[in-house]
């Protein structure tokens, strides 16, 4: 079906950070499958892991036992504030479990009319319908009928307003720690400590989309982290399967109890073959040092980014994000689309946001001679976008 404006590019192969397209050019992937390819292409560790379970069993579904999920779900566990896992396919399916298991919540405690979310403008939390209506995007709502109920829109970062918003109704504050489709803008550390206090002054529930900005892409393992703070209930997809789908909601065992036989399942959620691949990228990223080493990489990109836009004000206003996720705010005079087909020339991929921003989001393996490459790349795109010189040519 005609939902995809695709590029004129298709892969027959790749390795680390780079990709090959079919008819034999060599790209440098800095887009990462929009943040989800996070330990880069045909990894040797998720290879062989993903084959050798393939040849074993794949599939049995949630009628049984299932070691990997549980392996899965005990290294999630360990490595977060959460009691308890359920695994789905996606991110959207994440935050749908999410959004259930606050309201089950609530019900189970006595309050069922706590079923209204706070939630923020510029947000993504999927494509579904409740997951649209979370997202308040007019554009993505528009034809396909009565948005459903129980989402409240505040600005983004406005304490002011989460207060106002705040009412009998309200179960939850939903919010991506860096909004990424949004125009990868991160939430103020001190803004997502005041969240998690005004959660609890009120009794409603914190419940981080971090779909996008988990499973280290912030330089830690989850980005609400680097505020010092829990959830109560998480959602996270992408970078956990290394490219394979797998989503995941992490909860503390206050929510999880309430999910109990026949209130929420999934057919293909948490099998062996993708909970291998899950298992296999957290054998890669909670090893000694690699999250030490993806700050220390995000760093090196940021401080290059920011010359980038300093050299071609006429391209760029500035660099915003955190770690791996990277937004190149660009000028009105050059469309994000524009400046991401110019990289494409030069042989680099990157993806598109919200609010004409360029979104840089490079797998964890990549190393500073690659983070030189794609600066050099874009600097040479950047060239030939300036209006002065694009005029002159």
């Amino acid at each position: 079906m005609p939902t995809y404006n695709r590029a004129d590019l298709a892969f027959e192969r790749g390795e680390g950070a780079w990709l090959w397209t079919t008819d034999g050019r060599r790209m440098l992937d800095f887009g990462s499958g929009i943040a989800t390819t996070s330990i880069g292409h045909a990894h040797p560790h998720l290879v062989k892991t993903v084959a050798e379970q393939a040849a074993r069993v794949m599939h049995v579904s949630n009628l049984y036992r299932v070691p990997q999920a549980e392996k899965l779900a005990a290294r999630l566990v360990e490595s977060s504030f959460a009691d308890s896992v359920f695994f789905c396919n996606s991110g959207a399916e994440a935050n749908e479990g999410m959004m259930k298991a606050v309201r089950k919540y609530h019900a189970e405690n006595g309050h069922p009319e706590r079923f209204r979310f706070v939630c923020f403008e510029g947000a993504f939390h999927g494509r579904t319908l409740a997951t649209l209506a979370a997202t308040g995007n007019a554009k993505y709502l528009e034809g396909f009928g009565p948005p459903v109920e129980g989402f409240d829109h505040v600005p983004f970062g406005n304490m002011n307003a989460v207060r106002d918003a705040i009412g009998p109704n309200t179960a939850a504050i939903m919010i991506e720690p860096i909004q990424g489709e949004g125009g990868v803008r991160p939430a103020d550390l001190r803004f997502l400590r005041e969240l998690r206090a005004v959660c609890d002054e009120y009794g409603i529930l914190l419940a981080l989309d971090e779909v996008q900005t988990g499973m280290g892409r912030s330089g830690k393992l989850w980005a609400h982290q680097w505020a010092g703070i829990e959830p109560d209930v998480m959602s996270s997809a992408k970078g956990i399967g290394g490219g394979f789908p797998l989503g995941a909601i992490l909860a503390k065992e206050k929510v999880a109890q309430y999910l109990k036989p026949g209130t929420h399942g999934t057919t293909y959620g948490g099998n062996p073959l993708a909970c291998s691949a899950g298992n296999a990228v957290l054998d890669i990223i909670l090893a000694p040092g690699f999250l030490d080493q993806v700050d220390r990489v995000a760093r090196y990109l940021w401080q290059g980014m920011g010359a980038l836009a300093a050299r071609h004000p006429e391209v760029a206003s500035g660099v915003r994000g955190a770690g791996l996720l990277i937004g190149l705010q660009l000028t009105p005079a050059v469309t994000n689309s524009a400046f991401q087909a110019a990289a494409v020339d030069e042989g680099l991929l990157t993806v598109a946001a919200g609010q004409n921003v360029l979104r840089v989001a490079p797998s964890l393996i990549i190393t500073e001679a690659e983070v030189d490459a794609a600066l050099a790349m874009l600097d040479r795109a950047a060239a030939k976008l300036t209006p002065v010189k694009a005029a002159a040519q």
